[in-house]
């Protein structure tokens, strides 16, 4: 397991994605990326993040940055999260949790005394060079948007 902090270089990675095609890490040289890993589509939890992040996706891209969702979810359950919401950030299928791993996020967790792999709720700001800047683990979905919004706008 990955423990990424800032000065590392982001993990490269080429993924489906919503709508069809691929995402990489590569494409986005020159910007800024906002990674954020969330456990499953048309949860409570995740469906309020990505909504957030969707708000606030044209502030983050006046501050010259993508804003990129991942998780384990296929790209139809993108697709299908996507269409119910109204989202407009990119979503990025890890159905092999190989990047979620590089990551770090994929994690061994524990409910009502079962354990199981699944995604800690992290996110990760990099740089236009390929470079961590800050990384939000555990994340708590309210006002974590804005958080990062803030972050990326005090890079400029």
């Amino acid at each position: 397991m990955a423990d990424l902090k800032a000065g590392d270089k982001a993990p490269q990675f080429t993924l489906p994605r919503d709508g069809g095609g691929s995402v990489s890490l590569a494409e986005q040289s020159g910007k800024k990326v906002v990674l954020y890993f969330y456990p499953k589509d048309n949860t409570e939890g995740c469906t309020i993040e990505a909504i957030d992040f969707t708000r606030l996706l044209p502030e983050f891209e006046a501050a010259g940055a993508v804003v990129i969702g991942m998780s384990p979810d296929s790209v139809k359950k993108h697709d299908n999260f996507c269409k119910k919401h109204g989202l407009g950030i990119i979503l990025a299928s890890d159905e092999s949790t190989e990047t979620l791993a590089s990551y770090g996020v994929w994690v061994e967790k524990s409910m009502y005394g079962k354990k199981y792999l699944g995604v800690e709720r992290t996110t990760v700001l990099i740089g236009a060079d390929g470079v961590i800047l800050k990384v939000w683990p555990k994340v708590k979905v309210a006002g974590h948007a804005e958080e990062v919004l803030e972050a990326v706008k005090s890079l400029q």
